[in-house]
């Protein structure tokens, strides 16, 4: 048998034989990797707090249960060439990474906790194109090509006063991915519940790009989305477990630290999220799974409860 990665004991002591019991494309992953508090699960060396993320990642690629990885950091400036460079290095080959797309693209409103000097203010470079090209893609197409998973663009809560309805977001967005090479997948991840309805998963549709079925404080169950009508809108399917519905993601922080373990069951969330890559499995298209500690408490434990699940769902129905 294979020696567990989780500390004994350990309810899924052969993860390796567990991936092997999976779809190759099925790809589960995390939301980000630098945790110190899967020393011991995931990493069997301690890591400085700062200046080692390519080395750990070549670590949690190692992990039988991770093929993906969510590469959060790119939300908050676009990684550097070095960056790009180091972790390229570091990965195995054609391991593919989510990356989330710089937020100067995707804010609407800028606001108060991120940019105080212009809280309140209407974005310039809302839906950039050419900042999208020159400061984003060319770059990762140019030093990560190899590990180009999907693009994530994550529109946060866009407020009411912003005058932005369902109708004008999907508008504005299908202007701007009709601009958008199409040798790319592309993801949208959107954080106000009125904007899923018919113009925005028919914008996706036309574009080739995935919805991202979130679990987030104020957006529906990954289930409710996923019921909603052609709700499936790409040639592949990706979706992030991040916040139970209802909760806060500073709540969860403090719950949750330092992340070893699972502290609050999601029962529905994890058949969700089966049955999700069920859907997936049967239109025969790739699924990304990525998982946050903030769902559960630990993603690692949460990914392999989830696919425990799958494997045994998919054998059950063969």
């Amino acid at each position: 048998m294979t020696e567990s990665l989780f500390p004994e004991p350990s309810p899924f002591p052969d993860l390796a034989g567990l991936r092997a019991r999976l779809p190759a494309d099925v790809r589960f992953g995390t939301s980000s990797w630098t945790y110190p508090g899967w020393t011991g699960q995931v990493y069997h060396r301690r890591y400085p707090a700062k200046g080692a993320a390519a080395r750990m990642l070549a670590e949690y690629a190692q992990f039988p249960l991770f093929t993906t990885v969510g590469i959060d950091s790119t939300f908050y400036r676009p990684a550097s060439e070095a960056t790009l460079t180091a972790y390229a290095r570091h990965l195995p080959p054609g391991f593919p990474c989510c990356s989330k797309v710089w937020d100067q693209i995707t804010v609407h409103t800028h606001s108060n906790r991120r940019q105080p000097a212009l809280g309140g203010e209407a974005n310039p470079d809302f839906l950039n194109v050419d900042l999208f090209m020159g400061e984003v893609l060319e770059p990762m197409r140019h030093h990560f090509a190899d590990h180009l998973g999907p693009l994530i663009f994550e529109f946060q809560a866009i407020p009411e006063t912003a005058g932005l309805e369902a109708q004008a977001f999907a508008d504005r967005l299908d202007g701007f991915l009709a601009r958008l090479p199409r040798d790319v997948p592309y993801a949208v991840e959107i954080r106000n519940p009125e904007y899923l309805a018919p113009p925005y998963f028919a914008v996706l549709r036309e574009h080739g790009a995935a919805h991202v079925f979130n679990s987030w404080t104020r957006m529906p169950p990954i289930g409710t989305q996923l019921d909603l009508p052609d709700a499936l809108t790409a040639p592949f399917v990706l979706t992030r477990a991040l916040l139970r519905p209802g909760r806060y993601y500073q709540d969860a922080v403090e719950l949750f630290q330092p992340y070893d373990r699972i502290r609050d069951p999601n029962p529905e969330l994890r058949r969700d999220l089966v049955r999700l890559i069920e859907t997936a499995v049967r239109a025969r298209i790739p699924a990304y799974v990525l998982v946050n500690n903030r769902a559960e408490g630990s993603a690692p434990h949460t990914i392999a409860a989830v696919a425990e699940m799958t494997a045994a769902r998919l054998s059950s129905a063969r």
